[in-house]
C-alpha cells in the first residue's frame, strides 16, 4: 500500500480522471444552495495573469463565469490524464509540471490558485515558496483545504470495506485547514481564512458506493452489502446520509520585494 501523499496521488490520478470525477459528483448533494465552485469563484481574483496549480479536470473553469477579457489563464497538473482534460478549457495555457518546481519566471502572475491540492504534496513548503516566487508584488494566493473532521461520516465506512486508513490516506493526510494558515504565513502576508458552510445530504446508497470505490477500488459483494446496510440505516433514520464538511479558503498576499 502506498504511504506518502505524492505516491497516493500518483496511484489515484496519474492515469485516470475518474476517481476525481466520482468525488466531485458526491458534492452535488451539498445543502448550501451556492455550490463550492460558485462560492470559490466569487472570492477569487480573476483578472490579469492567473495560475491554477494542480488544476485536476479543470472543473472550476467549467463552473465559474470567466471575464470576457482581462484574464490570462494558465493551468498545471502533474498528471498526464488531467492535462488532457485541462486542454479542453477554452483559452487556457496548460503545462504538466511539479508544483514544487514551477517552470515560470519570478513575479509573472497576479494570482495563484491551489484548490484542494496541497495535501497531495510531500513537501508543501516547496510549493508555497514557488507560489510566492511566481507572484507579482501585491499578487494573491488562494488555497482551499479540508479540516481533520472533513467527511467524518464517510470515514466510519472504512472498516466495512476493510480499509481503516481511508481517512488518513486521503483527506486527513498532509496539509490541513488547521495548520495551513501558519505554514502559508511563513511565505506570504495578510493571511485570512474563510470557511465554506455546507454539509452533504445524500439520499441514496449508490453515490456513496461510487465515492468509496474511487478511493479503494472495486468493492467486493460483501463490502458493498456492508456499506448498503449502514448507509440505508442512516437514510431511514434521518431521511438522508448526512456528512459533515470542513472546507476553508485561505487567502494571502505577496508583499513588495
Amino acid at each position: 500500500m502506498t504511504t506518502t501523499p505524492s505516491a497516493r496521488a500518483v496511484s489515484q490520478y496519474a492515469t485516470t480522471t475518474g476517481n476525481l470525477s466520482a468525488r466531485i459528483a458526491l458534492h452535488a448533494y451539498g445543502t448550501n444552495p451556492q455550490d463550492w465552485f460558485s462560492w470559490l469563484g466569487a472570492r477569487l481574483p480573476l483578472a490579469g495573469d492567473v495560475l491554477e496549480v494542480g488544476a485536476g479536470t479543470g472543473e472550476l473553469w467549467r463552473r465559474v463565469d470567466r471575464p470576457a477579457s482581462g484574464l490570462r489563464l494558465t493551468l498545471t497538473d502533474f498528471s498526464p490524464a488531467m492535462c488532457v482534460r485541462l486542454r479542453e478549457v477554452p483559452g487556457a495555457r496548460v503545462q504538466r509540471c511539479d508544483a514544487g518546481r514551477l517552470p515560470y519566471a519570478d513575479a509573472v502572475f497576479d494570482a495563484v490558485i491551489a484548490n484542494h491540492m496541497l495535501y497531495h504534496l510531500d513537501d508543501p513548503d516547496a510549493a508555497l515558496r514557488e507560489f510566492a516566487r511566481v507572484l507579482r508584488p501585491g499578487g494573491r494566493l488562494a488555497v482551499a483545504l479540508n479540516g481533520r473532521d472533513h467527511l467524518a461520516e464517510l470515514d466510519t465506512l472504512g472498516p466495512a470495506v476493510g480499509r481503516t486508513d481511508v481517512a488518513a490516506g486521503f483527506h486527513q493526510d498532509g496539509t490541513t485547514a488547521e495548520e495551513a494558515p501558519a505554514r502559508i504565513a511563513a511565505h506570504l502576508g495578510d493571511v485570512t481564512v474563510e470557511r465554506y458552510p455546507d454539509e452533504l445530504a445524500v439520499p441514496a446508497v449508490e453515490p456513496v458506493l461510487a465515492y468509496l470505490a474511487s478511493m479503494v477500488g472495486p468493492l467486493t459483494a460483501a463490502q458493498e452489502s456492508a456499506v448498503r446496510d449502514q448507509v440505508r440505516a442512516r437514510i431511514e433514520a434521518e431521511g438522508a446520509f448526512r456528512v459533515r464538511k470542513h472546507t476553508v479558503l485561505i487567502s494571502a498576499t505577496r508583499g513588495p520585494r
